[in-house]
C-alpha cells in the first residue's frame, strides 16, 4: 500500500482577477476551492493514474470537513486525525496572470493526536509499503517530527522525504528512500550557490552519504538530476506550454511513486516522475494518465 502524510494541509481558494487595486474593492472573475497540500498532491496524481493510496493528516472544523469530503468525492482513501482548530486557508491570488499566495497560520496539532498517528503507522504499515512525507512542519510539533515517525516505522517501508530546513535534515539522517530538492533547496540546506550540474551531482552524492538512497533534484525549466546508488541520470523537460507549475514537485514523486508500485527498474521510474511533473505543468490543475503517457514518449535520459 501506498501511504501519503500531509501534516500542514490546507483548504486552498483560487482567486482569479483580471486587476486588483490595493486599497479597494475587488471582485474576482472567478473562484474556487481545492484541498491543498503536498502529501495530498500525491495523492492525487496516484488517484489519476488509477493507483489507491491512503491520505493522512491532521484536519479541524469545517475547512477540514471540506478537506475530508472533497478527497472521499474524488474516491481517494483517508485517514485523518481530527484536532480541535480549524484546518488553515492558504489564499492563491491571480492577478492578470501574476500568481501571489498568502498561507494561513498553522492550526495547533495536540499531542494525543499526533500519538494516534504514530500508533497508526506502527500498527498498519508493514514491508513493501510506500510512505511519501511532504510538506511544512506545523509550528505545534517538533522539527524532529519526520525522523520520529521514521523511526517508528517497521523495517522495508519506503519512505520518500519532500521538506526542507531542520526536519529535511533531521528525517534524512534516519535513512530515506528517495530525497526530492529542487536547486534553492539544495542550496539552502549546503548554505551554497550551486549552478552547474556538476556541483549538483557532488551536493546530491553528499545527501546520499548523510541518509537518502536515491536523490531526484528538480531544476524546473532546466529539466533534473537522478542519483541512484549505482547511477547517474540527467534529463531536460519536455515541450510543452507552461501554465502553472503549482503541484509540479508533488506531480514528480506522485509519477516515480507509480513506477515503483508498478516494479518498474529506477529509470523508468523516473522518467515516469519527469513525465508527470510536466504534464502538470503544462495543464491546469494536476496531470492526467494521458497527457503523461504522452509526454513520456518524448523524454531522453543520459546516463552520465
Amino acid at each position: 500500500m501506498i501511504y501519503t502524510l500531509t501534516l500542514n494541509p490546507a483548504l486552498d481558494y483560487f482567486l482569479s482577477f483580471e486587476s486588483f487595486a490595493e486599497g479597494n474593492l475587488n471582485i474576482p472573475k472567478e473562484t474556487y476551492k481545492l484541498p491543498g497540500g503536498k502529501g495530498i498532491n500525491v495523492s492525487k496524481i496516484l488517484k489519476n493514474y488509477n493507483t489507491d493510496s491512503i491520505c493522512l493528516g491532521f484536519v479541524g472544523g469545517f475547512t477540514g470537513i471540506f478537506i475530508e469530503e472533497s478527497l472521499k468525492a474524488d474516491n481517494i482513501k483517508t485517514k485523518f486525525f481530527k484536532i480541535k482548530e480549524d484546518t488553515r486557508i492558504n489564499i492563491k491570488i491571480n492577478n492578470h496572470g501574476i500568481e501571489s499566495e498568502i498561507a494561513g497560520t498553522s492550526p495547533t496539532i495536540d499531542t494525543e493526536s499526533i500519538n494516534d498517528l504514530l500508533e497508526y503507522l506502527k500498527n498498519n504499515l508493514k514491508k513493501g509499503d510506500i510512505l511519501s512525507l511532504s510538506g511544512s512542519v506545523p509550528n505545534s510539533l517538533p522539527t524532529s517530527i519526520y525522523a520520529d515517525i521514521i523511526e517508528s516505522l517497521p523495517n522495508g517501508v519506503k519512505v520518500v522525504l519532500d521538506t526542507r530546513g531542520e526536519p529535511f535534515e533531521a528525517a534524512l539522517k534516519k535513512g530515506v528512500f528517495l530525497i526530492k530538492p529542487n536547486q534553492d533547496e539544495i542550496n539552502e540546506f549546503f548554505k551554497a550557490n550551486f549552478s552547474t550540474n556538476e556541483e549538483l551531482i557532488n551536493a546530491g552524492k553528499k545527501l546520499q552519504a548523510m541518509g537518502a538512497k536515491n536523490v531526484l533534484i528538480s531544476l524546473g525549466a532546466k529539466g533534473s538530476i537522478f542519483i541512484s546508488d549505482s547511477s547517474t541520470y540527467i534529463a531536460g523537460v519536455p515541450k510543452g506550454e507552461l501554465i502553472s507549475s503549482n503541484g509540479s514537485g508533488d506531480s514528480m514523486i506522485g509519477g516515480f511513486i507509480y513506477g515503483l508500485d508498478n516494479n518498474l527498474d529506477l529509470e523508468n521510474c523516473y522518467k515516469y516522475g519527469i513525465a508527470s511533473g510536466s504534464a502538470t505543468a503544462f495543464s491546469k490543475g494536476l496531470a492526467k494518465f494521458e497527457t503523461t503517457q504522452t509526454l513520456l514518449k518524448e523524454i531522453e535520459i543520459k546516463n552520465i
